[in-house]
């Protein structure tokens, strides 16, 4: 079975990245970064196949797993832009309140506390 190329022009730029930014691939996950340190971050993957949020959404990592990953390669998946309050683009900020929101729903506080730990 041949393997797909990836598209490197939907990758995104490492340099780019931060806590709080919330991004969606083109196999429809939301993710969501956490935390930062070194090279690495801890984001919350939201299940593939997802509608659009809306502006009045949860966010969408209830029980979601944390993962923590080198943030070259997060980078290195392919994201889309999508519409998120009226605005596309292929990167959101969420503010301080949907940021708690992600932590919480994926239980992420000790995976945080020990990436910033170390």
């Amino acid at each position: 079975m041949k393997k797909n190329k990836k598209n490197k022009n939907l990758w995104l730029k490492e340099s780019e990245i931060a806590v709080g930014d919330l991004y969606f691939t083109t196999a429809n996950q939301y993710r969501a970064v956490l935390a930062m340190k070194g090279g690495f971050l801890i984001y919350a993957p939201s299940l593939e196949g997802m509608e659009p949020l809306r502006s009045d959404s949860k966010m969408p990592f209830d029980n979601s797993p944390v993962k923590k990953c080198q943030i070259a390669t997060f980078a290195q998946k392919e994201y889309q832009p999508f519409e998120w309050h009226g605005v596309a683009s292929i990167k959101h900020q969420l503010n301080n309140a949907q940021l708690a929101e992600a932590i919480a729903q994926c239980n992420a506080k000790a995976a945080i506390e020990a990436l910033l730990a170390e």
